[in-house]
């Protein structure tokens, strides 16, 4: 038995799965199919393993538990190491974990999911622009955006992480 059958089915003592509010997908089947052709545009040009750790760390800023279950199954199906994945909200205290071109992107990742802090710092924008071709960068920022925009419908609509199954390798278009 794996811990999620544990967790939801034996009665050790793990709190019960919370319910969604609602299935934003199905009352909003426009906005859906929109979200999903910004999530293709998006990643067109970025590197898989790069997107993943740019989704990874958004959803660990938004408490986004649906979509960390999602990126984090879908990384590691595509290879990416658990230890990476484990490192990436201490980030700047492993950064040999990472190249630059990754802290680059997370560093925007964070400046740009954040904006209660105020604006993407100059310094920051301008790392990301020395690491990423302009067009790349442009590529990014929407990528960002787009899992930004994710994480808001999963966790106003209280998607229940858990029950992700990633696609099979090489079958995601």
């Amino acid at each position: 038995m794996n811990h999620h059958e544990q967790q939801h089915g034996d009665g050790r003592g793990y709190a019960p799965e919370h319910t969604p509010r609602m299935e934003w997908a199905k009352l909003a089947p426009d906005v859906y199919k929109a979200m999903w052709q910004l999530e293709k545009a998006a990643r067109q040009g970025l590197d898989p393993a790069l997107y993943h750790l740019v989704k990874i760390r958004a959803s660990q800023i938004n408490h986004c538990a649906f979509c960390l279950d999602m990126h984090t199954k879908d990384a590691l199906a595509e290879g990416e190491s658990v230890e990476r994945i484990i490192q990436l909200s201490a980030w700047e205290e492993s950064k040999h974990f990472y190249t630059r071109k990754e802290i680059a992107a997370i560093e925007l990742t964070e400046a740009v999911t954040v904006l209660t802090e105020g604006f993407v710092p100059d310094e920051v924008y301008a790392r990301a622009a020395a690491e990423f071709e302009e067009a790349e960068l442009a590529q990014l920022i929407a990528g960002i955006t787009a899992i930004n925009a994710w994480n808001r419908f999963s966790v106003a609509t209280r998607k229940v992480p858990g029950h992700y199954k990633p696609a099979a390798q090489g079958a995601r278009s």
